[in-house]
């Protein structure tokens, strides 16, 4: 019987922290200002509750999960993977696992198409620019 066979993984450091910064940026666009209005509606907040946000811990916890997601992807990845095949895996992270996982819980919570969409939208984004530019660095 074979074994598992656990090739060392290099981790570019820097492309984890780019793709991170990627991450943190695309989100602050995509619900600060491209969906604002439409995710506060799906989920059912005011700028008021949202103003009520303790922002610095959220924006915080925010960097370190996704630091945490650009890692992984990277360890996925392997030494051998390039910007184009990144993209490509980044895009199957955020669609095939992140998305519909979110949007297994949205049925449950009786969230809408909207909430899905705004949100499981966001996460393929953001994985397929991770993937690209951990695969290309």
């Amino acid at each position: 019987m074979g074994g598992i066979n656990m090739e060392a993984v290099t981790i570019n450091w820097l492309a984890v922290l780019a793709a991170t910064l990627v991450g943190f940026a695309v989100g602050f666009v995509w619900y600060g200002w491209l969906f604002k209005k439409a995710w506060m509606n799906a989920v059912g907040i005011t700028e008021e509750e949202v103003a009520k946000g303790n922002m610095a811990k959220i924006s915080g916890l925010t960097f370190l999960f996704q630091f945490i997601m650009a890692y992984c992807l990277a360890m996925f990845f392997g030494n051998e993977v390039q910007a184009g095949t990144g993209a490509f895996y980044g895009f199957l992270t955020g669609f095939g696992w992140v998305a519909t996982a979110l949007g297994v819980n949205a049925l449950y919570e009786q969230k809408s198409w909207k909430y899905i969409g705004i949100n499981g939208g966001f996460w393929i984004v953001v994985f397929t620019l991770m993937g690209l530019i951990i695969g290309a660095w």
